[in-house]
C-alpha cells in the first residue's frame, strides 16, 4: 500500500492545540479534512468554542504538502485519507532575557507528522 508523508519540525505552535486538532483529523478523508480546516479558519465551525487559528494554518499547509507528495506518487486523490497525524514535543528555544526578571524565556516548538494512505 502506497503512502505519502509530510513532516514539519520545530513548528512554533502550541502542542496542546495541535493535539486537539490531530484527534479531530485522524482517519478523515483529505478533502473533508481540508474543508474542516478552512471552515475552522473562517470561524464557521469551532471546537469547544475555540478556533485554534495559528495551529490550523500550520496543519493545513502541511496537509497540502502531503497531498502534493501523494499526487507526485500517482495516488488517487479521491481515495486519500489521513492514516497518521501526530504532534510531538519539539525543541525548547531560549529567547533571551526579559527585563523584569533577567532570566531567559523559553520558547516551545512542536514536531508535526502527517501520513496519507489510500482506501
Amino acid at each position: 500500500m502506497k503512502e505519502a508523508r509530510a513532516i514539519l519540525r520545530n513548528a512554533r505552535v502550541s502542542l496542546k492545540h495541535a493535539l486537539v486538532l490531530t484527534k479531530k483529523l485522524k482517519g478523515m478523508k483529505v478533502e473533508k479534512a481540508e474543508k474542516f480546516l478552512n471552515d475552522l479558519l473562517n470561524q464557521r465551525v469551532s471546537i469547544n468554542g475555540k478556533y485554534y487559528t495559528k495551529t490550523t494554518k500550520t496543519i493545513l499547509n502541511l496537509l497540502k504538502s502531503a497531498k502534493a507528495n501523494a499526487l507526485k506518487k500517482d495516488m488517487d486523490e479521491k481515495k486519500l485519507f489521513i492514516k497518521l497525524i501526530k504532534a510531538d514535543k519539539g525543541e525548547t528555544l531560549i529567547l533571551g532575557k526579559t527585563r523584569a526578571k533577567f532570566a531567559n524565556r523559553r520558547g516551545k516548538s512542536t514536531h508535526l507528522i502527517i501520513i496519507l494512505g489510500e482506501r
